[in-house]
């Protein structure tokens, strides 16, 4: 545990030392996500792209169930550190370990049980459904592996072991990129192909983590002994985990509502906006990478008391984000239509795609705002909090947004209902946050 990084480091250098390797595990993973939408698209099957989009809420799910435990045990445990309390970290953390992995064994059966109506939920008909049908059945075969990856991937990082958490996805991710193209195109499988490779680069990232923790953790443990199902450490974990959870599930209910209100201008244009996230993406998991990067500072300097450097923290990271975000809105904004064109042929639907991706990244700046705060909410244990601001962007606020402007506007106002969906979630944000943090911090 590095103290002197935690407490005494400048701030730039100790958030950025955190942060950066989360940010750099998260760019190579866009890479991969970038280079199978690029090898799907080389099929020019609209319809086969058009599946496997509308099964891209369902990966956000599996993220969203991993975070209860990663995002929930992170909080906990760099509280407890910045307590001293390294014994009952390592009991917590045997807690996340493996409720992780009972969890993803029980969501893989009802998921299969339950196929045909969740993929009917998630906008399948019959021309997309027999792609969707593919992608789908093996990402849930794997589903297990998905979410006990996400749990040491954070873990690691709340007890200063940004690097081994990088390296872990970086190696899962360049599995995925040497597949891809040998099970989509040379063994002809198309979607399913590239479902396996996804999951069998989790699988390779889930050994690297539990070799990394054996062999080099001396705060995390996956000593079943250790394991206590009490109380104590459900109430924990799942207080700041299920808060965080939703930010993920939100995502799969915002996508999943964007699909389902372009479906009446047709599927190009679903299979377009499938595309457009997937950019949309590079800006937002940077911005997302930059934030909980920082969530193991926030967590320790709260349990420690140190309420001045806790202060400085947070405006660091509002600072650093808020610039990134409005950084990926004018390069991307610029740079929109040769962007989109490596993905598709037809002026017409990169002239769309452009026009997508500018309304989509213009509430970047935002995001990076609001996601600070909710790390600090779930850092601090103020899940009502996280659970409240997590459940707008995409939920709460987004449902009568989107529904509004697509009567107002049209296409139009579903492609904008992003943008001003962030709007009102900001405002929610700092209200928030001066009620249940300002008093306190300025004490």
């Amino acid at each position: 545990m590095e103290n002197e990084l935690f407490e005494k480091a400048p701030i730039p250098k100790a958030y950025l030392k955190m942060a950066l390797p989360v940010v750099m595990g998260m760019i190579v993973t866009l890479i991969y996500n970038l280079v199978d939408t690029y090898f799907i698209a080389l099929t020019n099957d609209t319809n086969l792209i058009a599946g496997i989009s509308l099964c891209a809420p369902l990966f956000t799910l599996l993220l969203a169930i991993g975070d209860i435990f990663g995002i929930g045990g992170s909080s906990v445990i760099s509280r407890l550190l910045g307590t001293g309390d390294i014994e009952n970290a390592r009991r917590k953390s045997t807690f996340c370990f493996y409720l992780s992995v009972i969890t993803g064994i029980i969501f893989t059966v009802l998921m299969l049980i339950f196929k045909d109506t969740v993929l009917s939920i998630l906008g399948a008909d019959q021309v997309t459904y027999q792609f969707a049908n593919q992608y789908y059945s093996w990402l849930i075969l794997g589903s297990t592996f998905v979410i006990f990856a996400l749990v040491p991937s954070n873990l690691l990082r709340a007890e200063g072991m940004s690097l081994s958490s990088m390296i872990g996805s970086i190696i899962g991710t360049i599995v995925n990129i040497i597949l891809d193209p040998i099970f989509i195109f040379t063994l002809g499988l198309g979607a399913a192909g590239a479902a396996i490779a996804t999951v069998i680069g989790y699988i390779v990232t889930c050994l690297f983590f539990v070799i990394c923790i054996i062999k080099k953790s001396k705060v995390l443990s996956l000593d079943i002994r250790l394991l206590t199902l009490d109380a104590d450490s459900f109430t924990d974990i799942f207080s700041i985990g299920l808060p965080s959870s939703i930010t993920n599930l939100m995502q799969t209910i915002g996508i999943t509502l964007t699909n389902r209100f372009l479906l009446p201008y047709g599927s190009d244009n679903v299979a377009i906006m499938g595309i457009v996230l997937k950019i949309v993406n590079i800006a937002l998991l940077v911005i997302v990478g930059l934030s909980f990067g920082g969530q193991p500072l926030i967590g320790y300097n709260y349990g420690a008391k140190l309420k001045d450097r806790l202060k400085k923290i947070i405006r660091f990271g509002m600072a650093l984000t808020g610039g990134t975000g409005f950084a990926f809105l004018v390069i991307l904004s610029i740079a929109a239509k040769p962007i989109i064109g490596r993905f598709l042929d037809d002026p017409e639907m990169i002239q769309t795609g452009a026009y997508m991706l500018r309304l989509q990244l213009l509430g970047a700046p935002l995001m990076g705002i609001c996601l600070i705060i909710i790390c600090t909410f779930q850092s601090t244990g103020k899940a009502i909090g996280a659970f409240i601001l997590s459940a707008c962007r995409q939920g709460i606020v987004f449902l009568p947004v989107i529904f509004v402007m697509s009567h107002i506007l049209g296409l139009t106002g579903v492609i904008a209902a992003q943008f001003v969906a962030d709007l009102f979630t900001t405002i929610i944000a700092f209200a928030l946050f001066n009620r249940l943090l300002g008093k306190e911090i300025k004490k």
